[in-house]
């Protein structure tokens, strides 16, 4: 083996990055590395996956809401209830989107316990990237692998 393949084999993968972007004062780029700066949660859950039944696992990591709390959305403290507005669309690596609404994660609302998962089964998800978890879903459809983006969105219009 040549010695710049040998080198390529061990070179060090860069963690995953996902990129916080929208309506947010604070946008930003995370890597899992940066998910303990949060509280941290774990959910032991049970999701029915359509290709390969009922999938049982044990996520840790800090909530979506957390994390995009920090960020700091764009909510207009003059319009009343105006974060009900927002919309958050997650993107995979794999093409795979899931959208909620805010309301839906804020605690003074839904407060569905969504995880941005560090790790599976005690496995680290530094390489893969963080992954959308929604203890409360029976279904997996918006269990996001790889998570590669986060956009925070309160494009709709406010009412008045």
């Amino acid at each position: 083996m040549s010695q710049s393949l040998a080198a390529a084999g061990t070179a060090a993968v860069a963690p995953a990055e996902v990129v916080l972007a929208g309506d947010l004062a604070r946008p930003a780029r995370i890597t899992v590395a940066d998910l303990p700066a949060w509280p941290q949660h774990a959910a032991e859950v049970s999701f029915e996956c359509s290709a390969s039944g009922i999938r049982h696992h044990r996520f840790t990591g800090p909530l979506l809401y957390d994390v995009l709390a920090a960020a700091e959305p764009a909510f207009d403290a003059a319009r009343r209830k105006d974060r009900l507005r927002f919309l958050i669309a997650v993107t995979g690596a794999d093409g795979h989107h899931a959208l909620l609404s805010w309301a839906e994660t804020d605690p003074d609302f839904g407060r569905a316990p969504v995880l941005l998962a560090a790790t599976i089964d005690e496995t680290p998800l530094d390489r893969a990237g963080p992954q959308l978890v929604l203890p409360q879903d029976r279904c997996g459809a918006r269990y996001i692998s790889g998570i590669t983006a986060i956009r925070v969105d309160g494009g709709y219009p406010a009412w008045t």
